[in-house]
């Protein structure tokens, strides 16, 4: 699993360093991380693949902002991930010098290029509505995982549920 998160790390910093020399290249909605499984400012210190590394578990951290969970195959807000997210935006309102980092993940259903890309579309559709809600965007980064950080490792509907998520990192308080 390490391995394998290496080689993407690795591939997202080939294809940053090729992509920062095409600076004719036109960004659009939703290239912010991307495909990359990388942040543009690169892997944050306290994010979820730090302490993965470090060997916590990824499902214990409980912290003021909470996953938000997705259908399968979308990067669609429900009603469900909306009214989370309103709440995310009362206590990012009532902290206004936090910054977020929004993880992206998905199951582990399709290829890794695929949720790499589906796990920033998620990410940035919480981005995206946060900042409607009044967050400034520069407060607010997004970074996707794929299928790279699951929560829960069965076979199950349930599991792959649990897993299609973005999870928020507060970054400062």
């Amino acid at each position: 699993m390490f391995e394998r998160l290496v080689s993407v790390a690795l591939v997202a910093v080939v294809l940053i360093a090729g992509s920062a020399g095409c600076s004719s290249k036109k960004k659009g909605a939703g290239d912010e991380g991307t495909g990359t499984g990388i942040s543009e400012e690169g892997v944050t210190p306290g994010g979820s693949l730090e302490r993965f590394k470090e060997g916590e578990d990824l499902g214990a951290e409980e912290g003021p902002l909470k996953d938000i969970n997705f259908a399968f195959d979308s990067y669609e807000l429900d009603d469900d991930a909306r009214s989370v997210l309103r709440g995310s935006a009362e206590w990012l309102k009532d902290h206004p010098k936090s910054r977020v980092e929004i993880e992206g993940h998905c199951d582990e259903r399709g290829t890794v290029e695929y949720n790499l890309a589906l796990g920033a579309k998620r990410a940035r559709s919480a981005k995206d509505y946060l900042v409607t809600l009044g967050i400034a965007a520069d407060r607010l980064g997004t970074i996707s995982y794929g299928e790279e950080l699951p929560l829960c490792r069965e076979h199950t509907e349930e599991c792959w549920a649990e897993n299609r998520r973005c999870h928020f990192v507060v970054l400062n308080q």
